[in-house]
């Protein structure tokens, strides 16, 4: 696992081991700062369920003002501390330990971007969503990466799917704020090879 660009581009970075780990694939990586590409620079980013702490990792890499590490797990706290000590980000970081409800309910942030990406199979996405879109800013953006068979709620508050993205087993469902009326929902399609040997949980 490695920071893809940016000025931290190539660093390898550690990652937990186990079965309940599964880190975000370089593909599907690759898609959601794509998806971002001409928001992420000076953006404050929430990587909400961080786990190694890579997602954040490679929107300072690439530019943001700050990210925000959230995740409920000592043993990823360490894990992202000491990826952030290797990078040479660690300035433009703030690392929590603590369940992701408890910091959306404590926090006075507000959010550029927000980036999910929660173990499978346990609807913490549906969980979470409806407090985070009140730390999000006017123009945020919310990416939720989930399995293939998830269907997420059309909207959360203010907030609704505003495109879908496919990666083999993967989606990505990016939400943004718009009026009560817009119901379209784009897919896209994306192209990177799909690599299930690497989907083992972050």
């Amino acid at each position: 696992m490695r920071v893809i660009t940016g000025t931290a581009k190539g660093r390898r970075l550690k990652t937990l081991p186990g079965l309940d780990v599964r880190p975000t694939i370089e593909g599907v990586k690759e898609a959601i700062f794509s998806i971002v590409q001409f928001e992420i620079e000076d953006a404050v980013v929430l990587d909400l369920f961080s786990g190694s702490g890579q997602l954040g990792i490679e929107a300072l890499s690439r530019g943001a003002k700050k990210a925000v590490f959230v995740d409920s797990s000592a043993e990823s706290i360490k894990i992202i501390k000491d990826n952030l000590r290797h990078t040479g980000l660690e300035a433009n970081a703030a690392v929590c330990n603590m369940a992701n409800n408890a910091f959306l309910r404590s926090t006075k942030e507000k959010f550029d971007i927000a980036i999910l990406d929660p173990p499978y199979n346990r609807k913490l996405i549906q969980k979470s969503m409806p407090q985070l879109v009140e730390k999000m800013t006017e123009s945020g953006i919310i990416i939720c990466e989930h399995e293939k068979e998830t269907i997420l709620p059309q909207r959360f508050g203010d907030f609704a799917v505003s495109k879908i993205y496919r990666h083999g087993r993967v989606s990505l469902t990016a939400y943004r704020k718009s009026e009560k009326d817009e119901e379209d929902t784009a897919e896209a399609e994306i192209t990177q090879p799909d690599t299930d040997s690497e989907e083992n949980r972050q």
